[in-house]
């Protein structure tokens, strides 16, 4: 994969979910070739190496959700997966094996479809420690987005990867 196969969505405040002006959704396709066995582990070893610890092994929640205290990395590992970012009004995307999701803090996400056996591997940049909020359950959310700080890398590429110029508009103290 090369960093310009990167697809980039802009998601602004649509109605009641916050998403994220400053951070742009990225999506990595193919980012690990799925051969073999052990993908999940692949996406373990690339996302701690890369300052995103990882943090668990599941599926994406059938409702919309949004993290407002961290940024979120999602490899997917096995079955095929359609998620819903930025509210019923965002984007839907389809991913599966190999494909990582990097979901900026306030990006409201839902799975809607999904094929086969689903695997994913989440992970958060080095302390950052998610919340869970969901629509009617708002109240401090912007605020607390607009205090996450941009990671110091990109969970993929590392360091000087693109994410840290994609979102440069992100303070490294803050979101602005």
């Amino acid at each position: 994969m090369q960093a310009e196969d990167i697809v980039i969505h802009a998601l602004p405040k649509i109605g009641e979910f916050p998403n994220n002006p400053n951070c742009p959704l990225l999506v990595y396709p193919t980012a690990i070739v799925p051969t073999g066995t052990g993908l999940a582990t692949r996406f373990e070893e690339l996302f701690t190496a890369n300052g995103w610890p990882a943090a668990w092994r599941n599926g994406v929640f059938p409702f919309h959700h949004w993290h407002s205290n961290a940024h979120e990395v999602l490899g997917i590992y096995s079955g095929r997966v359609t998620v819903q970012f930025g509210g019923d009004q965002g984007v839907s995307i389809e991913a599966g094996p190999g494909d990582v999701v990097v979901v900026p803090a306030g990006v409201s996400h839902k799975r809607i479809a999904l094929r086969g056996s689903l695997g994913v591997v989440g992970a958060y940049p080095s302390a950052q420690s998610p919340d869970h909020c969901q629509p009617g359950d708002t109240t401090g959310s912007a605020a607390r987005i607009s205090r996450v700080s941009r990671p110091e890398s990109d969970p993929v590429f590392g360091a000087n990867g693109p994410l840290c110029t994609l979102w440069s508009s992100a303070q490294n103290k803050g979101v602005e």
